[in-house]
Formats: C-alpha cells, sequence, structure tokens
C-alpha cells in the first residue's frame, strides 16, 4: 500500500515538472515569435535616431508617424491596396473553385486512371517549362499587362490540391456518397450540398494558403505587369522604398543634414511597409483560425 503511494506520489511530481517544462518551452517560443513582430510595431512609430541607437528595445521612443505619412501620401499606395484585394479575392475564389472539385473526383476509387493524372500533377512540382517559356506563353495568349495575368497565373497550386485530396480521401466516407446518391443527389449536387459543407476546415486553410498567396505576390507582378495602375501592394511599397533610397543616392554630398533627413525617413519606411503589406492578412487570420486549426489537425492524425 505505501509502495503505491510512494508510486502515485513520484507520477504526480513527474507531471508537474513536465507540465513546468512544457509551459517555459512554450513562453519561450511565443516570445521568440512575437517580439520581432512587436518590435516592428513599436519601430515603426519611433524616432528613426532611436532605432539606430538601439533604445527601441520594449517601448516607443520618440512617437512619429513620418514613415506611415510619407507612405500614405503616395497616390498609388490605395490603388495597390485595391489591386491586391481584388487578386487576393478573385484569385482565391478561382483557386478553390479549380482546387476543390479536382481533388474530391482524385480522391474518389471509381475515377478510372486517377493514378495516373495524380502522377501527371505531380510531375509539374519538379519539372516546369521555365521563365521565358512562361513568358512567351502569356505573351501569346495576350494577357501580358492585364489584370486576369496574375488571377490565371497560379490558378492551381498542386501542394493544395494534394492537401485536399488527402482530407476528401481520408475523411469523407463512401457510404455518406453512396446514401446520398440512393436520395436522389447527382455528384454534382452531392459535392455542393453534402460534401463542402463538413469540409469547411479543408476549405478555410486552402482558403488561406492561396489568399496569402495572392497578397504576397511580388515576382509575377514585376515580369508581367508594366500598367502601373495594375500593380499590386506589394510591388508600390517596393517602389516606394526604392524611390527613397534613389533620392538619398542622388542628393549632393554637401547636403550633410538633408541626407540624415532623407534616411530617418527611409528608416521609418521600412518598418511602416511592414506593417502595412501585413495588416489585412492579421485582420482575417482569426477568422478562419479555428477552421485552420481543425484542418491541419486532421490532416496530421489521419493522413
Amino acid at each position: 500500500m505505501i509502495s503505491c503511494k510512494k508510486k502515485s506520489s513520484n507520477i504526480i511530481i513527474q507531471d508537474k515538472i513536465y507540465y513546468i517544462f512544457s509551459y517555459l518551452l512554450l513562453i519561450i517560443v511565443f516570445i521568440l515569435v512575437a517580439y520581432p513582430l512587436y518590435f516592428v510595431i513599436i519601430a515603426s512609430l519611433s524616432e528613426p535616431n532611436a532605432i539606430s541607437n538601439g533604445d527601441v528595445i520594449f517601448r516607443i521612443k520618440g512617437f512619429n508617424l513620418r514613415g506611415y505619412k510619407t507612405i500614405f501620401r503616395s497616390s498609388t499606395i490605395w490603388t495597390g491596396y485595391r489591386n491586391s484585394l481584388l487578386y487576393m479575392g478573385i484569385g482565391t475564389a478561382l483557386n478553390l473553385i479549380i482546387t476543390l472539385p479536382a481533388a474530391y473526383a482524385l480522391s474518389r476509387n471509381k475515377l478510372k486512371g486517377r493514378k495516373i493524372i495524380m502522377l501527371l500533377f505531380t510531375l509539374t512540382m519538379f519539372f516546369k517549362g521555365g521563365l521565358v517559356p512562361t513568358y512567351l506563353l502569356v505573351r501569346k495568349l495576350h494577357l501580358y499587362n492585364t489584370f486576369m495575368i496574375m488571377i490565371l497565373i497560379n490558378a492551381l497550386s498542386v501542394y493544395n490540391l494534394i492537401i485536399a485530396k488527402t482530407f476528401f480521401q481520408t475523411t469523407v466516407p463512401q457510404e455518406l456518397i453512396d446514401a446520398a446518391k440512393i436520395d436522389g443527389c447527382d455528384d454534382l449536387r452531392c459535392f455542393i450540398s453534402i460534401i463542402l459543407p463538413i469540409s469547411k476546415a479543408i476549405v478555410a486553410v486552402v482558403g488561406l494558403f492561396y489568399a496569402v498567396g495572392h497578397w504576397n505576390s511580388y515576382f509575377n507582378a514585376l515580369i508581367f505587369l508594366r500598367n502601373k495602375e495594375l500593380f499590386p501592394l506589394q510591388l508600390v511599397l517596393k517602389n516606394i522604398l526604392l524611390k527613397a533610397n534613389a533620392i538619398i543616392a542622388l542628393m549632393p554630398q554637401g547636403s550633410r543634414d538633408a541626407i540624415e533627413e532623407q534616411q530617418k525617413i527611409a528608416q521609418s519606411l521600412k518598418y511602416g511597409v511592414i506593417i502595412i503589406a501585413s495588416l489585412p492578412i492579421l485582420i482575417i487570420y482569426p477568422f478562419v483560425q479555428k477552421y485552420f486549426v481543425q484542418g491541419v489537425m486532421i490532416g496530421s492524425v489521419k493522413g
């Protein structure tokens, strides 16, 4: 009896030690992840001199909005925001319309040749035509320097297709589909009315992946767009930073005070640009976080 009590007390002590260690580790990881974002926020609102001197560590020093004023003074910033929101909204909708039905079809055993089709999809992840053939194809299709090129260039991600296919294959039972067909549902109605409502988790996960990809899209715009009215926000912000650095480089060497002033503005611009570029995704994520975590966990447990 005494030995049993000792064993149980030892187990309780070991559990406490484990939980304490786990919480400490999680706190350290949280600090390592959260502090850079916190630093960018306080640095974007602090005096550039304080940042250069290393005085900005935990709180704002010399509150100022000079960087944000310079960014929003640009007439192209709102155009860039509008374009990025349109690219993200329309592009993500198209991505989901293409990816989810394809993934569902490939997850069903009755689809003939599905392994060969999946192999062809997978090969595109390793072998691509390259930048020059893609550029020539875009010019040939008359999509160069158009709104639609930013929507169609990444209409399907094979990685997201594999994630969605695995989800449908391991989560949606064939018995459910058979029961729906007995009740008179065809494949399309079954997918829209039954499969999608029970697959909110994977829709949120894949949708978020696509949305972040569209929002951060920079290289495609740099290659395929020339009209500044079509530039996404990332390209607009890049041009603002380059313009600020170019002004500093072209200033006469004698105007030291003016150069220092422009360097201060450029210092504030860097952190302000990060906040402006990240803000929409940070706003969207809390609304899909529940489904996002659920979808990732389902894939990890059943995949």
